[in-house]
């Protein structure tokens, strides 16, 4: 661990910075897994699956027999789980609809706008060392509720060519299309393209590592959107004297398990929670099952004392963190503070684990400081929105003057005419 005592502000440019790979080298794989894709299909997807995967698959498409046999498998325990979670990310989500709302801006010119789903999505769920099935939550429940008409899953299968049976079940049960067994960027790719089974999509959702996160971006240029550069995954957590650093610790360990490649920072003003939650994380460390990628992902991460929580905000809003926990009293007072934040957790007791699983916000977030320019994943992450305006005839006489001058001022004379030939 770093570890940080009053560090000047000159300072902190250095220690916002986030682990990254050499970009060249990323860049140069994806052009090269894009273009296989696109020129073999689900036979180049079969191939990455015994390169990347180690897995043997014969078909790419999840069956229904396979759906059927994962929910056998799941217990009756975790199936109540899953179900509650869903109840609390439907009615969180359901909320963000929006009734259409008609405006009349001057007398008979009526403006207004309406939601249409994004007909065809896909979202990419990470498996591997951790099969992240409640990410099928946070996007299926979204995009049914929003009404897309199609949804399509990659996952990437284990070893034996199977997927996680919570990840089928999960997405059985929020009503996804069709899943297929791909990951990484090559699962990017299928969705972009399209595969002799796979469907072309028109968004693509999902969280990854830094080559899915890559290849999302890499995916734009052939018109298909993304939600958002959401990457490895990263915590702030800002402390004083009333947090409990045994909790703090717990918190900064549940970001760290994902991968070696997520980032913790922990901020605190008061040096005896300091020492203690640094005591704590080792302690609880040598615990977990995943101690080896938390380990690592410590390596990169930073513990800074620091003078004052309007010092810890101010560092915070320049990280821009994923997840951002204030274990402080008053925290009220603060929340007008937070500027740059993917979900903010309030207290001792709002854990970050929350937000991953069953409170009901989303956890699909930005990363890397993307938190300074775009939201997490929410209900209008599925839809666009279109606007209207109609005019009647004393509405277009009511403003068509003011049509005619701008329409002159600019040059533009055609679109002058467009309104003087209905005035006339």
């Amino acid at each position: 661990m770093k570890i940080y005592r009053y560090p000047t502000k000159d300072s902190w440019k250095d220690l916002v910075k986030r682990p990254v790979l050499e970009q060249k080298e990323i860049s140069g794989l994806i052009t090269e897994i894009f273009a296989e894709v696109e020129k073999k299909g689900d036979s180049a997807l079969i191939e990455f699956n015994k390169k990347f995967d180690k897995a043997e698959t014969q078909s790419i498409k999840v069956s229904e027999a396979e759906i059927l046999e994962a929910e056998k498998q799941i217990n009756k325990e975790l199936k109540q789980a899953i179900q509650q979670a869903k109840e609390n990310i439907s009615t969180f989500h359901a909320s963000q609809i929006q009734e259409i709302q008609k405006i009349e801006t001057t007398k008979g010119v009526v403006c207004w706008r309406e939601n249409r789903a994004v007909e065809s999505v896909g979202i990419y769920i990470p498996g591997g060392t951790a099969p992240l099935f409640s990410t099928v939550l946070m996007l299926a429940v979204p995009a049914n509720l929003a009404g897309c008409k199609e949804t399509v899953l990659c996952t990437p299968p284990d070893k034996n060519g199977n997927v996680n049976p919570a990840i089928l079940y999960a997405a059985k049960l929020c009503g996804v299309s069709e899943i297929f067994k791909t990951g990484g960027a090559q699962a990017v790719a299928a969705m972009t393209f399209g595969t002799e089974c796979i469907p072309a999509v028109n968004k693509i959702f999902g969280p990854g590592n830094q080559f899915v996160v890559a290849a999302k971006e890499y995916a734009q240029r052939y018109g298909v959107a993304i939600d958002m550069p959401a990457g490895p995954s990263e915590v702030l957590v800002i402390a004083d004297e009333q947090a409990v650093p045994e909790f703090c610790a717990a918190d900064l360990l549940s970001q760290a398990e994902h991968g070696s490649d997520s980032q913790v920072v922990f901020i605190t003003t008061n040096l005896k929670v300091f020492d203690k939650t640094i005591e704590c994380v080792e302690q609880q460390i040598k615990e977990l099952p995943r101690n080896e990628f938390a380990g690592q992902a410590l390596e990169n991460s930073s513990f800074i004392l620091i003078n004052t929580l309007k010092e810890a905000l101010e560092f915070s809003n320049l990280y821009a963190p994923e997840h951002l926990i204030l274990a402080i009293s008053d925290f009220e007072k603060y929340i007008p503070e937070v500027q740059n934040a993917g979900s903010v957790f309030l207290g001792n007791y709002s854990c970050e684990s929350a937000g991953d699983y069953a409170s009901g916000t989303n956890h699909t977030l930005p990363t890397n400081a993307y938190a300074k320019n775009y939201s997490g994943v929410s209900l209008d992450s599925f839809v666009k929105k279109i606007t209207f305006q109609q005019l009647s005839k004393e509405g277009l006489q009511n403003l068509g003057k003011t049509i005619e001058l701008m329409a002159e001022a600019e040059g533009l004379f055609a679109h002058k005419n467009a309104v003087s030939i209905r005035l006339k």
